[in-house]
């Protein structure tokens, strides 16, 4: 039952009260979050100026990859720092507008996130699934980097104006009983159990919006991954289907992990939020996924690892002269 706002008191700034309370895992989690996100950043910048310097990696798969690692930047960027910065401080506070601005980039880059990924699958299953045709769009650069951008652009436009929504419903609503926020950075869940007001219109929201993109988005892929694993299956050369395994695989580990986090977080009431648990999950996807990303897809393809290795090398040879 959620109180009644009216003569109550508006909060202008919430605690943030992280992954732990205990005076003791501070310096620990301070190492550990400024490693992770100096290696997060490190790792998709690597992404990212590898695939813009090798021609050979200008295609559509890449250029999806290219934009995931600049989500998965700007992501860390917005809950890491805050994190980092309260892991040693005593005041662990956040004002309202910071909290909803943060919240905005976090869901707007989440939804771009699950969208690419979207898009991702479809061009594994054009790959897999209708070889000849594929090329053939491929050779065809400009239609090949129109229909690619707009793709890349529409995933931007829909997670920036879904952002946009629920950040001004929740920002219409009041916070008058406390201002302590189960959890690391501000996100929809913990606010929404945080607020004095009814937040039924949200939760309804959440469970409507997140269905209508998220489910249709996981239904798209199983589809697509099930029409592609009988192309594999019906493939009579064992190194074919190893290549086209390999394809595909690093794409579905990140949209396992991702997803699955997503659906645990938001498809649900808010009776049955458990904010203890939702951090650490929280923490999978806002922190670790990004950081790993790289990592999963580089490790698993050569093109990749030989495109580092050359803009490593041109950066060595850049200081060294």
């Amino acid at each position: 039952m959620k109180m009644d706002a009216k003569n109550q008191t508006s909060v202008i700034h919430f605690i943030l009260l992280g992954l732990s309370d205990h005076s003791g895992h501070q310096t620990v989690l301070f190492i550990l979050f400024l490693v992770m996100y100096l290696v997060g950043l490190l790792s998709n910048s690597s992404i990212m100026t590898a695939i813009i310097s090798d021609s050979r990696l200008h295609t559509p798969m890449y250029f999806f990859i290219g934009n995931l690692s600049l989500v998965d930047i700007t992501i860390m960027t917005v809950i890491v720092p805050q994190l980092i910065i309260n892991s040693i401080s005593q005041r662990k506070t956040i004002f309202f507008s910071h909290c909803i601005t943060q919240l905005y980039f976090f869901v707007a880059m989440s939804s771009t996130n699950l969208l690419l990924l979207w898009t991702m699958a479809f061009d594994r299953y054009v790959a897999i699934c209708n070889p000849l045709h594929y090329l053939t769009v491929i050779d065809r650069r400009v239609m090949d980097k129109k229909v690619c951008s707009q793709l890349v652009t529409g995933s931007w436009v829909v997670g920036l104006l879904n952002s946009l929504l629920h950040s001004m419903m929740t920002a219409r609503l009041s916070f008058c009983a406390s201002n302590l926020i189960e959890s690391f950075f501000c996100d929809i869940p913990p606010l929404l159990k945080l607020s004095c007001s009814d937040t039924s219109v949200n939760e309804l929201l959440i469970l409507t919006e997140s269905m209508s993109i998220v489910l249709v988005s996981v239904i798209s892929i199983v589809v697509s991954y099930a029409r592609i694993i009988m192309s594999i299956l019906s493939i009579n050369s064992s190194v074919g289907r190893h290549k086209a395994l390999n394809t595909c695989s690093s794409h579905l580990i990140v949209v396992s992990v991702y997803y699955g986090t997503i659906l645990f977080t938001y498809i649900r009431p808010t009776s049955s939020y458990s904010l203890e648990k939702d951090k650490v999950v929280s923490g999978m996807y806002t922190i670790v996924t990004p950081m790993l990303n790289p990592f999963i897809y580089s490790l698993r393809n050569d093109q990749m690892k030989q495109a580092l290795r050359k803009a490593i090398g041109r950066c060595l040879y850049a200081h060294n002269n």
